[in-house]
Protein backbone atom coordinates (compact mmCIF):
# COMPACT_ATOMS: atom_id res chain seq x y z
CA UNK A 1 0.00 0.00 0.00
CA UNK A 2 2.79 2.63 0.95
CA UNK A 3 4.48 1.76 -2.28
CA UNK A 4 1.21 2.80 -4.09
CA UNK A 5 1.10 5.99 -2.27
CA UNK A 6 4.53 7.04 -3.33
CA UNK A 7 3.96 5.80 -6.86
CA UNK A 8 0.77 8.30 -6.96
CA UNK A 9 3.15 11.22 -5.21
CA UNK A 10 5.55 10.64 -7.73
CA UNK A 11 3.56 10.62 -10.76
CA UNK A 12 1.68 13.87 -9.79
CA UNK A 13 4.76 15.53 -8.48
CA UNK A 14 6.55 14.42 -11.79
CA UNK A 15 3.40 16.23 -13.93
CA UNK A 16 3.31 19.53 -11.88
CA UNK A 17 7.30 19.61 -12.56
CA UNK A 18 6.68 18.97 -16.30
CA UNK A 19 3.50 21.24 -16.32
CA UNK A 20 6.41 24.15 -14.23
CA UNK A 21 8.66 23.91 -17.13
CA UNK A 22 6.00 23.53 -19.83
CA UNK A 23 5.05 27.02 -21.66
CA UNK A 24 1.32 27.98 -21.52
CA UNK A 25 -0.02 28.84 -24.93
CA UNK A 26 -3.60 28.71 -25.95
CA UNK A 27 -5.02 27.96 -22.36
CA UNK A 28 -6.23 31.54 -20.95
CA UNK A 29 -9.29 32.37 -19.15
CA UNK A 30 -10.94 36.18 -19.60
CA UNK A 31 -9.94 38.51 -18.04
CA UNK A 32 -10.57 41.99 -16.31
CA UNK A 33 -9.81 45.47 -17.88
CA UNK A 34 -6.52 45.77 -16.59
CA UNK A 35 -3.53 43.62 -15.77
CA UNK A 36 -3.58 43.37 -12.28
CA UNK A 37 -0.05 42.90 -12.23
CA UNK A 38 1.67 45.81 -14.18
CA UNK A 39 -1.81 47.81 -15.17
CA UNK A 40 -1.95 47.96 -18.93
CA UNK A 41 -5.20 47.70 -20.64
CA UNK A 42 -5.70 43.51 -21.59
CA UNK A 43 -6.82 42.90 -25.23
CA UNK A 44 -6.71 39.06 -24.42
CA UNK A 45 -6.65 36.97 -21.87
CA UNK A 46 -3.39 37.59 -20.90
CA UNK A 47 -1.26 40.82 -20.37
CA UNK A 48 0.44 41.44 -23.60
CA UNK A 49 3.47 43.25 -21.75
CA UNK A 50 4.22 41.41 -18.62
CA UNK A 51 2.36 37.68 -19.79
CA UNK A 52 0.51 37.64 -16.27
CA UNK A 53 -3.38 35.61 -16.97
CA UNK A 54 -5.88 38.43 -16.96
CA UNK A 55 -8.45 36.04 -14.15
CA UNK A 56 -6.80 35.86 -11.04
CA UNK A 57 -8.04 33.20 -8.28
CA UNK A 58 -7.94 34.59 -4.70
CA UNK A 59 -9.69 31.50 -2.68
CA UNK A 60 -8.70 28.22 -1.15
CA UNK A 61 -10.55 26.01 -3.45
CA UNK A 62 -8.38 27.46 -6.13
CA UNK A 63 -5.15 25.83 -4.96
CA UNK A 64 -6.94 22.35 -6.34
CA UNK A 65 -7.79 24.16 -9.16
CA UNK A 66 -4.65 25.43 -10.10
CA UNK A 67 -2.70 21.99 -9.60
CA UNK A 68 -5.79 20.28 -11.76
CA UNK A 69 -5.90 22.67 -14.25
CA UNK A 70 -2.04 22.47 -14.71
CA UNK A 71 -1.64 18.56 -14.75
CA UNK A 72 -4.92 18.79 -17.03
CA UNK A 73 -3.69 20.59 -19.60
CA UNK A 74 -0.27 19.14 -19.69
CA UNK A 75 -1.49 15.17 -20.21
CA UNK A 76 -3.51 17.06 -22.71
CA UNK A 77 -0.72 17.94 -24.39
CA UNK A 78 0.98 14.59 -23.31
CA UNK A 79 -1.27 12.74 -25.29
CA UNK A 80 -0.72 14.46 -28.68
CA UNK A 81 3.33 14.19 -27.83
CA UNK A 82 3.94 10.36 -27.32
CA UNK A 83 2.90 8.73 -30.58
CA UNK A 84 5.14 10.87 -32.38
CA UNK A 85 7.68 10.63 -29.70
CA UNK A 86 7.24 6.60 -30.24
CA UNK A 87 6.51 6.31 -33.76
CA UNK A 88 8.05 9.14 -35.26
CA UNK A 89 10.46 10.63 -32.75
CA UNK A 90 13.12 12.33 -35.41
CA UNK A 91 9.45 14.20 -36.99
CA UNK A 92 8.84 15.19 -33.27
CA UNK A 93 12.69 16.62 -32.85
CA UNK A 94 12.33 18.47 -36.27
CA UNK A 95 9.14 19.94 -35.40
CA UNK A 96 9.94 21.30 -32.44
CA UNK A 97 12.78 22.21 -32.85
CA UNK A 98 11.79 24.75 -36.43
CA UNK A 99 9.32 25.70 -34.25
CA UNK A 100 6.42 24.06 -33.72
CA UNK A 101 5.80 23.98 -29.50
CA UNK A 102 2.55 25.03 -28.45
CA UNK A 103 1.26 21.76 -29.39
CA UNK A 104 3.53 19.54 -28.19
CA UNK A 105 5.20 18.74 -24.24
CA UNK A 106 8.62 20.37 -24.34
CA UNK A 107 11.70 18.56 -24.29
CA UNK A 108 12.47 19.27 -20.52
CA UNK A 109 8.97 19.31 -19.14
CA UNK A 110 8.77 15.75 -20.82
CA UNK A 111 11.94 14.86 -19.24
CA UNK A 112 11.18 15.38 -15.72
CA UNK A 113 7.81 14.00 -16.16
CA UNK A 114 9.22 10.48 -17.21
CA UNK A 115 11.78 10.34 -14.60
CA UNK A 116 9.47 10.88 -12.08
CA UNK A 117 6.88 8.52 -13.50
CA UNK A 118 10.20 5.76 -14.00
CA UNK A 119 10.65 5.85 -10.33
CA UNK A 120 7.23 5.94 -9.13
CA UNK A 121 6.60 2.74 -11.07
CA UNK A 122 9.88 1.08 -9.58
CA UNK A 123 8.73 2.23 -6.16
CA UNK A 124 5.13 0.60 -7.04
CA UNK A 125 6.84 -2.84 -8.53
CA UNK A 126 9.43 -2.67 -5.32
CA UNK A 127 13.09 -2.05 -6.92
CA UNK A 128 14.97 -0.80 -4.61
CA UNK A 129 18.49 -1.52 -3.28
CA UNK A 130 18.75 -4.28 -0.50
CA UNK A 131 18.16 -2.76 3.11
CA UNK A 132 20.87 -5.45 3.98
CA UNK A 133 24.00 -6.82 2.97
CA UNK A 134 26.22 -9.07 5.02
CA UNK A 135 29.76 -8.55 4.18
CA UNK A 136 33.33 -7.93 5.65
CA UNK A 137 35.65 -5.50 5.25
CA UNK A 138 38.27 -5.20 2.59
CA UNK A 139 40.78 -5.29 5.27
CA UNK A 140 39.26 -8.26 6.70
CA UNK A 141 39.63 -10.43 2.83
CA UNK A 142 42.97 -8.91 1.89
CA UNK A 143 44.28 -10.33 5.26
CA UNK A 144 42.55 -13.65 5.22
CA UNK A 145 44.17 -13.86 1.29
CA UNK A 146 48.18 -12.77 2.47
CA UNK A 147 47.55 -15.82 5.00
CA UNK A 148 46.36 -18.12 2.93
CA UNK A 149 49.28 -17.42 0.49
CA UNK A 150 52.05 -16.85 3.12
CA UNK A 151 50.72 -20.72 4.42
CA UNK A 152 50.39 -22.45 0.75
CA UNK A 153 54.14 -20.87 0.29
CA UNK A 154 55.35 -22.31 3.57
CA UNK A 155 54.18 -25.69 2.81
CA UNK A 156 55.98 -25.71 -0.52
CA UNK A 157 59.19 -24.44 0.98
CA UNK A 158 59.11 -27.47 2.91
CA UNK A 159 58.30 -29.84 -0.06
CA UNK A 160 60.62 -28.48 -2.07
CA UNK A 161 63.44 -28.99 0.17
CA UNK A 162 62.97 -32.35 0.48
CA UNK A 163 63.30 -32.57 -3.41
CA UNK A 164 66.67 -32.74 -5.25
CA UNK A 165 67.85 -30.29 -7.31
CA UNK A 166 66.61 -31.06 -10.76
CA UNK A 167 64.01 -33.01 -9.79
CA UNK A 168 60.62 -31.81 -11.38
CA UNK A 169 58.46 -31.76 -8.59
CA UNK A 170 61.08 -29.23 -7.13
CA UNK A 171 60.82 -26.98 -9.99
CA UNK A 172 57.26 -26.78 -9.81
CA UNK A 173 57.00 -26.28 -6.38
CA UNK A 174 59.77 -23.04 -7.10
CA UNK A 175 57.29 -22.05 -9.84
CA UNK A 176 54.44 -21.36 -7.60
CA UNK A 177 56.51 -20.20 -4.80
CA UNK A 178 57.85 -17.30 -7.24
CA UNK A 179 54.09 -16.83 -8.71
CA UNK A 180 53.09 -16.31 -4.71
CA UNK A 181 55.67 -14.18 -3.88
CA UNK A 182 54.72 -12.09 -6.90
CA UNK A 183 51.05 -11.78 -5.69
CA UNK A 184 51.50 -11.33 -2.41
CA UNK A 185 53.58 -8.05 -2.81
CA UNK A 186 51.33 -6.47 -5.61
CA UNK A 187 48.28 -6.75 -2.79
CA UNK A 188 47.92 -3.10 -1.23
CA UNK A 189 49.33 -2.95 2.32
CA UNK A 190 46.60 -2.33 5.02
CA UNK A 191 46.97 -0.32 7.97
CA UNK A 192 45.07 -0.21 11.04
CA UNK A 193 46.52 3.24 12.28
CA UNK A 194 44.33 6.05 11.66
CA UNK A 195 44.82 9.14 9.10
CA UNK A 196 43.51 12.82 8.85
CA UNK A 197 44.21 14.04 5.57
CA UNK A 198 42.17 17.12 3.92
CA UNK A 199 39.26 16.45 6.48
CA UNK A 200 39.01 12.54 5.53
CA UNK A 201 39.51 10.23 8.42
CA UNK A 202 40.46 7.00 6.93
CA UNK A 203 41.58 4.22 9.86
CA UNK A 204 42.73 1.70 6.68
CA UNK A 205 44.74 2.63 4.27
CA UNK A 206 44.19 0.64 0.69
CA UNK A 207 45.46 2.91 -1.82
CA UNK A 208 47.09 6.06 -0.04
CA UNK A 209 45.06 8.69 -1.27
CA UNK A 210 42.73 9.60 1.87
CA UNK A 211 39.87 10.76 -0.61
CA UNK A 212 39.63 7.10 -1.83
CA UNK A 213 40.30 4.96 1.03
CA UNK A 214 37.71 7.42 3.12
CA UNK A 215 34.91 6.25 0.35
CA UNK A 216 36.00 2.41 0.43
CA UNK A 217 35.93 2.93 4.21
CA UNK A 218 32.15 4.37 3.46
CA UNK A 219 31.31 0.83 1.42
CA UNK A 220 32.82 -1.40 3.30
CA UNK A 221 30.67 -0.20 6.54
CA UNK A 222 27.31 0.02 4.93
CA UNK A 223 27.20 -1.21 1.34
CA UNK A 224 23.58 -1.09 2.00
CA UNK A 225 23.14 2.57 2.84
CA UNK A 226 25.79 3.38 0.02
CA UNK A 227 23.60 1.43 -2.64
CA UNK A 228 20.48 3.31 -1.39
CA UNK A 229 22.11 6.42 -1.59
CA UNK A 230 23.60 5.55 -5.48
CA UNK A 231 20.20 5.23 -6.04
CA UNK A 232 18.85 8.16 -5.03
CA UNK A 233 21.63 10.28 -6.89
CA UNK A 234 20.64 8.43 -9.97
CA UNK A 235 17.23 9.81 -9.80
CA UNK A 236 18.27 13.61 -8.64
CA UNK A 237 20.85 13.65 -10.98
CA UNK A 238 19.53 12.34 -13.71
CA UNK A 239 19.39 15.54 -15.79
CA UNK A 240 23.40 15.05 -15.83
CA UNK A 241 22.82 12.86 -18.84
CA UNK A 242 21.82 15.48 -20.85
CA UNK A 243 24.88 17.46 -20.77
CA UNK A 244 27.36 14.38 -20.41
CA UNK A 245 25.71 13.29 -23.86
CA UNK A 246 25.98 16.39 -25.92
CA UNK A 247 29.43 16.95 -26.66
CA UNK A 248 29.54 12.82 -28.73
CA UNK A 249 26.36 14.04 -30.30
CA UNK A 250 28.11 17.05 -31.66
CA UNK A 251 30.84 14.91 -32.72
CA UNK A 252 28.53 13.04 -35.23
CA UNK A 253 27.08 16.38 -36.90
CA UNK A 254 30.48 18.13 -36.09
CA UNK A 255 30.71 19.65 -39.28
CA UNK A 256 27.03 20.14 -40.95
CA UNK A 257 26.97 23.77 -39.76
CA UNK A 258 23.06 23.59 -39.84
CA UNK A 259 22.19 21.85 -36.87
CA UNK A 260 23.16 23.74 -33.89
CA UNK A 261 23.49 22.72 -30.17
CA UNK A 262 20.17 23.45 -29.50
CA UNK A 263 19.26 20.71 -31.61
CA UNK A 264 21.25 18.17 -30.13
CA UNK A 265 19.69 18.94 -26.59
CA UNK A 266 16.44 18.30 -27.51
CA UNK A 267 17.23 14.84 -29.61
CA UNK A 268 19.04 14.17 -26.50
CA UNK A 269 16.42 15.00 -23.98
CA UNK A 270 13.59 13.30 -26.02
CA UNK A 271 15.61 10.24 -26.40
CA UNK A 272 16.36 9.93 -22.63
CA UNK A 273 12.60 10.64 -22.02
CA UNK A 274 11.77 7.88 -24.18
CA UNK A 275 13.77 5.55 -23.06
CA UNK A 276 12.45 6.08 -19.37
CA UNK A 277 9.15 5.43 -20.76
CA UNK A 278 10.38 2.24 -22.00
CA UNK A 279 11.65 1.17 -18.60
CA UNK A 280 8.51 1.85 -18.00
CA UNK A 281 6.41 -0.18 -19.87
CA UNK A 282 9.17 -3.15 -19.14
CA UNK A 283 8.84 -2.80 -15.85
CA UNK A 284 4.95 -2.81 -15.49
CA UNK A 285 5.18 -5.77 -18.13
CA UNK A 286 7.21 -8.11 -15.69
CA UNK A 287 5.22 -7.72 -12.84
CA UNK A 288 1.99 -8.84 -14.94
CA UNK A 289 4.17 -12.09 -15.56
CA UNK A 290 5.67 -11.43 -19.52
CA UNK A 291 8.14 -14.04 -20.17
CA UNK A 292 11.32 -12.48 -19.81
CA UNK A 293 12.72 -14.95 -22.80
CA UNK A 294 10.05 -11.97 -25.23
CA UNK A 295 10.85 -8.97 -22.40
CA UNK A 296 14.46 -9.15 -22.60
CA UNK A 297 14.96 -8.99 -26.63
CA UNK A 298 12.50 -6.90 -27.36
CA UNK A 299 13.66 -4.18 -24.78
CA UNK A 300 17.19 -4.51 -25.88
CA UNK A 301 16.08 -4.15 -29.47
CA UNK A 302 13.45 -1.47 -29.40
CA UNK A 303 15.95 1.50 -27.94
CA UNK A 304 18.23 0.72 -31.07
CA UNK A 305 15.95 0.87 -33.75
CA UNK A 306 14.27 3.99 -31.99
CA UNK A 307 17.50 5.78 -31.96
CA UNK A 308 18.07 4.75 -35.52
CA UNK A 309 14.87 5.88 -36.55
CA UNK A 310 15.12 9.74 -34.36
CA UNK A 311 18.43 10.14 -36.12
CA UNK A 312 17.04 9.30 -39.47
CA UNK A 313 13.86 11.89 -39.26
CA UNK A 314 15.24 14.72 -36.87
CA UNK A 315 18.61 15.26 -39.68
CA UNK A 316 17.40 13.87 -42.41
CA UNK A 317 19.61 10.85 -43.03
CA UNK A 318 20.52 7.61 -45.66
CA UNK A 319 19.57 4.17 -44.47
CA UNK A 320 23.70 3.60 -44.55
CA UNK A 321 24.68 7.17 -42.71
CA UNK A 322 21.57 6.51 -39.95
CA UNK A 323 23.42 2.47 -39.42
CA UNK A 324 26.79 3.76 -39.09
CA UNK A 325 25.87 6.68 -36.77
CA UNK A 326 24.06 4.06 -34.61
CA UNK A 327 26.50 1.83 -34.07
CA UNK A 328 28.81 4.83 -33.00
CA UNK A 329 25.88 6.47 -31.02
CA UNK A 330 25.63 2.99 -28.90
CA UNK A 331 29.58 3.12 -28.20
CA UNK A 332 29.23 6.49 -27.39
CA UNK A 333 26.49 5.69 -25.10
CA UNK A 334 28.85 3.23 -22.79
CA UNK A 335 30.92 5.79 -22.49
CA UNK A 336 28.17 8.02 -21.14
CA UNK A 337 26.45 6.12 -18.65
CA UNK A 338 30.17 4.59 -17.50
CA UNK A 339 30.92 8.56 -16.60
CA UNK A 340 26.78 8.94 -15.32
CA UNK A 341 28.35 5.89 -12.66
CA UNK A 342 31.20 6.88 -11.87
CA UNK A 343 30.44 10.45 -11.19
CA UNK A 344 27.38 9.01 -8.98
CA UNK A 345 29.69 6.61 -6.77
CA UNK A 346 32.21 9.46 -6.32
CA UNK A 347 29.23 11.59 -5.03
CA UNK A 348 28.29 8.58 -2.92
CA UNK A 349 32.24 8.21 -1.53
CA UNK A 350 32.45 11.88 -0.82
Amino acid sequence: MVGEIEAAGEFATGALLGRAFEPHAGEGHGGGILCLNCGTALAGPHCHRCGQSGHVHRSLGAIGHEILHGVAHFEGKLWRTLPLLVWRPGELTRRYVEGERARFVSPMALFLFSIFAMFAVFSWAGISAPSEINTGSAATHIETAREGMLAERKDLVAARDTRAPGDPKRLRSEKRIAELDRVIAELPVVSKEADTHNNFNVTTRYSGWAPLDHGIEKWNKNPALMLYKLQSSSYKFSWLLIPLSLPFLWLLFAWRREFRLYDHTVFITYSIAFMSLLFIAVTIAGVLGLDSAILVPVALLIPIVHIARQLRQAYGLGWFSTIVRTAILGFFIIIVATLFLVILIALGMS
